[in-house]
């Protein structure tokens, strides 16, 4: 785990919390999510970044390499997989570090899109993307209405937003928004509420900044847009425990975990493993195996992440 991991873990051990897998430090029973259906596959496509955001929950940066770049003949093994087991997955969603770093990334999106899958792609679009716009044109209008990206956009204030990215990457940002959107991509933006702001606040927020640099793309009822709450690494959550579905009035099935999984490629190994979820990459606890029908298990909800973003956030990097 990296240093920011390992900070999590050890804070809550200390106070007793996400220990045990299947008892919660209270002595109750942990809560549990069991696969329903594998709808999405996730891929982390390397931890390399052209950017270094500041509570980056992945630690991605121009020089992390603990996630390797994953190729295509790795992608490759788990489409067929899909496919022999009959898994009836929909969508490929790629994640990173940028995605558009990685070398193979072109030639993995033409085979996911070839086999039919819905493909969505996690971006920063700052500048990496850049030199891919010809071909992705290309592959949009090949595979019609197949492919979707998704811009990370941290606020709709640009100095909230480049305290967390960096100088001068809001503008150019919503620029290239523009450009994706004008030339018929299906675009969608990856927002962060505060904790001080209503839901509402934000995507009224979005709303208008999309409007003032007359970018065709509504947000303000909810869609073409994910609003992730504020994370916090040190703040003190509760165990999720198997009584608590029916006291939050939340279902097993609507976590991640019951219909996504995400394959990474760990520095210093052969072949890539199976997660249950995208949050938590680092964490070997949570390995899975290194094949899809490895990864059909009972998932404890034994992570921090588990409680502030899923549970109680109730979010869903999925949307």
């Amino acid at each position: 785990m990296l240093l920011k991991e390992k900070e999590i873990a050890e804070n809550f051990a200390s106070r007793g919390k996400f220990v045990d897998d299947k008892i919660t430090g209270k002595g109750e029973d942990r809560a549990f999510v069991d696969l329903v259906k594998l709808e999405t596959l996730w891929i982390n496509t390397g931890t390399r970044c052209n950017l270094q955001c500041r509570n980056c929950y992945i630690e991605s940066s121009p020089t992390n390499d603990e996630l390797l770049f994953i190729t295509k003949q790795e992608v490759d093994l788990y489409l067929d997989e899909i496919a022999d087991l009959e898994l009836g997955t929909s969508t490929i969603s790629f994640t990173g570090g940028e995605p558009f770093l990685n070398k193979d990334m072109l030639h993995i999106l033409e085979e996911c899109l070839t086999r039919g899958f819905e493909v969505l792609v996690l971006t920063n679009a700052y500048r990496a993307i850049d030199k891919h716009f010809d071909a992705l044109k290309r592959l949009n209008s090949a595979h019609p209405n197949k492919l979707h990206l998704r811009v990370s956009l941290d606020h709709y204030s640009a100095d909230i937003h480049e305290k967390e990215r960096g100088p001068k990457t809001f503008d150019r940002t919503l620029n290239t928004i523009k450009k994706l959107s004008d030339w018929g991509f299906d675009v969608s933006i990856a927002g962060r509420s505060l904790a001080n702001e209503s839901r509402s606040d934000a995507l009224l927020g979005y709303h208008c900044i999309l409007s003032q640099y007359e970018i065709n793309l509504r947000v303000v009822d909810g869609n073409n847009i994910v609003i992730f709450p504020e994370m916090s690494t040190s703040k003190d959550v509760p165990e999720i425990t198997t009584a608590c579905w029916d006291i939050l009035g939340v279902h097993p099935h609507q976590q991640m975990c019951a219909t996504e999984r995400m394959v990474v490629k760990r520095k210093g190994t052969d072949h890539p493993v199976v997660l249950p979820c995208t949050l938590i990459a680092y964490d070997e606890a949570f390995e899975m195996g290194t094949t899809l029908k490895e990864s059909f298990e009972r998932v404890y909800l034994n992570h921090p992440y588990c409680a502030q973003f899923c549970v109680l956030g109730g979010a869903s990097c999925s949307g």
